[in-house]
């Protein structure tokens, strides 16, 4: 992770914080024992093709969008309960397996998002106007989606989520 990609991060943390006024939950600590590395990577990719398979649905219908603004929880549905799925800590009595929370794998997906933030960031100029206006709409989505992981992450509940959202939507 750069270093640019971690200041993203610790700065939507602190953000959501200051909302709360309090500390963040810590996230679960991943379970003994750890995801092999193949694993890891199997998950995650799964995780990046969710969003590149929404994100370019998007692009082509522009269902989700409501005037200027997206809808950013039904444009990302798939990765949104992908990313429920990891870190589930019960399943239901006939489930054929126990649950397996895998924190690790949705920090590994708030990376990818915040690396995918800053290189939107860094290619917001150079680019054809129609370009551009894809560019920006998936920044807007992208940079929503991760606010809306890290409420998964830390397991805020929806009073909290609706103080947070509150409080950063625009005027």
């Amino acid at each position: 992770m750069t270093d640019r990609e971690s200041t993203l991060l610790a700065g939507r943390v602190k953000r959501i914080e200051q909302v709360l006024g309090a500390p963040l939950p810590s996230p679960m600590d991943a379970p003994s024992p750890p995801l092999q590395e193949k694993e890891r990577d199997h998950l995650r990719e799964a995780a990046e093709d969710l969003y590149w398979n929404e994100l370019e649905w998007e692009k082509l219908t522009g269902e989700e969008r409501l005037d200027e603004e997206f809808l950013t929880e039904l444009a990302f549905p798939g990765l949104l309960a992908f990313v429920r799925g990891l870190l589930l800590t019960v399943t239901m009595p006939d489930a054929l397996a126990p649950p397996r929370p895998s924190p690790e794998v949705v920090q590994d997906i708030l990376v990818f998002l915040a690396a995918r933030i800053v290189e939107l960031e860094e290619q917001a100029s150079v680019s054809d106007e129609e370009d551009r206006i894809h560019r920006k709409a998936e920044l807007e989505m992208t940079n929503r989606l991760v606010d809306l992981v890290l409420y998964q992450q830390h397991q805020l509940g929806p009073d909290d989520v609706a103080k947070i959202e509150a409080a950063l939507a625009p005027a």
